[in-house]
């Protein structure tokens, strides 16, 4: 069932498992703040009963980050340009910004798992949004890179967070300050993918780990999703709290015992 389908983002359903499509494979999937808004509207669209949201790209690329067409003094039809956008108050640009990180926001909700399939190039705005996918499912022709400090910016779609916990701070800054290729082996090796395949392979293994993900009860999925999700910010002390609340929070509902 598809749910959403405009400015290069289609929205399907299939029982518990959302798809999301980056839809533009003629400009690789390039990023607008259109993209942004459907992505945005895609995640208040899925239907309760979904677990896994999968995040796909058309065509050889994943996407190809940043469509340059923001750069220009034109921008983009019905938009203000980033040039605009700079000429305006401060409090008008976070506001824009912040925005614009709605598209990237969601996928992180406990209520769900979300899975992004990542094929060719994922650059820029691209690998930021595989960055807010839960988990990485990559094809071996995968190419990761950071290229916002090429263009004089830095990375302000949620990217930077996640890519910290994943690869550490020395090895973040380093990719992100040279903008160079992150390969599928690395990629693995540090833990920026799940998982390689061939790119031939990877819809299937895609396929193979939503259905795992459904398997278990959903409600402790998403108790240890949580629980996963805070325990960087807590000491160990709050950890082992928080596992007592949460495991007794499941127990009760198994014996049909209200708190």
């Amino acid at each position: 069932m598809t749910l959403l389908d405009k400015d290069g983002v289609r929205l399907d359903v299939d029982g518990d498992i959302a798809t999301v499509t980056l839809a533009n494979a003629a400009k690789r999937n390039a990023q607008s703040p259109a993209m942004w808004r459907a992505l945005a509207e895609a995640g208040s669209l899925l239907p309760g009963n979904v677990r896994v949201a999968v995040l796909r790209g058309e065509g050889r690329s994943f996407s190809a980050g940043l469509d340059r067409q923001a750069f220009t003094p034109e921008g983009f039809d019905g938009e203000p340009s980033f040039i605009d956008l700079a000429r305006g108050t401060d409090s008008a640009l976070d506001a824009t910004i912040a925005e614009y990180q709605e598209a990237f926001t969601w996928w992180r909700r406990n209520d769900l798992v979300s899975i992004a399939a990542v094929q060719g190039h994922a650059i820029g705005a691209g690998f930021q949004l595989a960055l807010a996918c839960d988990l990485r499912v990559v094809a071996q022709d995968v190419q990761f890179a950071m290229r916002e400090t090429s263009l004089g910016i830095v990375p302000d779609l949620t990217g930077t967070h996640p890519l910290v916990g994943l690869v550490g701070y020395a090895r973040a800054l380093e990719i992100c300050a040279t903008g160079r290729f992150v390969h599928a082996e690395e990629a693995e090796r540090t833990g920026l993918a799940n998982l390689v395949v061939p790119g031939e392979e990877l819809d299937a293994a895609v396929a193979d780990l939503a259905a795992a993900l459904t398997a278990p009860p959903r409600d402790a999925v998403i108790e240890t999703k949580a629980l996963l999700a805070g325990a960087a910010g807590r000491t160990y002390e709050e950890q082992r709290i928080a596992e007592r609340a949460a495991q007794a929070r499941r127990l009760r509902d198994l014996a049909g015992v209200g708190e």
